[in-house]
């Protein structure tokens, strides 16, 4: 099998775009067929992938650093992004030959399962409840739930003062909300997309917005003279690659991509988390 190399271009805001190149194709390096040049049996979703001509993936597009679509320009970019580029291109997929999909959080499930995307790669984190209809790859990053407040907050510190008169937003269907609603006092609010919750504390409306801290990290950079993380990470989430259940092949493969890419794995970290200060270390898949 062989496999495909990532090269960095160009930065968009904070994060790298990365495109895939190639590897052979010829002394002058020409297109190759990509999609014929893999060789993955038994895996009834590859096989649907190579029959269409293009892989269908899953991302968010509201998540500075992790997956973001720029409006003006049409380029996505971030962590998550480029994880899914470099998937595709061990399945055999260049760039032009990958379909992104925007998916609500609440939605992610039932979209593997209707067959309507191929993968989703979009701070999905691995949890048993989503493993009784969907498989995991992975997990590729590990992070924990934190806090983002407005800058001149000073009465949320950490997630210890969520009392009952504090409003709490995050996404519906996101282990975060789920995690508020059973654990704390706090009122949870829910939107379809974080961006949404984000306006809602920009405005006012609610006092803080919960999710996994990496993804916060993007929206406090973005307005640091607005907004703060507080406190420290109070939960473990591991974010894995979300596949159709029971194909197995599918998993191995994309599990094995994974496993031996670690040099590729780095490089995508710095080249859109590196400026958090937050130093990557990927962790070990899970053969489960």
């Amino acid at each position: 099998m062989k496999k495909r190399r990532i090269t960095s271009l160009a930065a968009v805001g904070a994060a790298a775009a990365l495109v895939l190149a190639g590897c052979a194709g010829g002394e002058d390096d020409a297109p190759v067929d990509v999609a014929d040049d893999v060789q993955l049996e038994g895996s009834s979703t590859f096989d649907a992938i190579q029959e269409r001509g293009s892989i269908v993936i899953g991302v968010k597009e509201d998540q500075p650093g992790l997956g973001y679509l720029d409006a003006a320009t049409g380029e996505r970019s971030g962590f998550d992004v480029d994880i899914a580029r470099w998937m595709a291109a061990e399945l055999g997929f260049e760039e032009d030959q990958i379909e992104y999909s925007a998916i609500p959080s609440a939605n992610r499930e039932q979209e593997l399962v209707n067959g309507n995307i191929d993968m989703y790669v979009g701070t999905y984190s691995i949890t048993d409840d989503r493993k009784e209809q969907i498989d995991f790859a992975g997990p590729y990053a590990i992070t924990g739930q934190g806090l983002l407040v407005g800058a001149d907050n000073d009465s949320i510190q950490s997630d210890s003062d969520l009392s009952a008169d504090v409003t709490v937003c995050s996404a519906t269907g996101s282990t975060p909300i789920q995690n508020i609603r059973e654990n704390y006092d706090a009122e949870p609010v829910e939107y379809d997309t974080y961006s949404q919750c984000i306006a809602q504390l920009e405005d006012g409306s609610v006092d803080a917005v919960t999710t996994d801290e990496l993804i916060l990290l993007g929206y406090a950079a973005q307005s640091p003279d607005t907004l703060q993380i507080v406190g420290e990470p109070f939960s473990e989430e591991l974010y894995g690659i979300g596949i159709p259940q029971g194909d197995d092949a599918f998993r191995d493969f994309l599990n094995d991509a994974l496993e031996n890419g670690g040099d590729t794995w780095t490089e995508i970290w710095d080249n859109n988390l590196g400026a958090t200060g937050i130093e990557g270390e990927q962790p070990a898949v899970d053969r489960y």
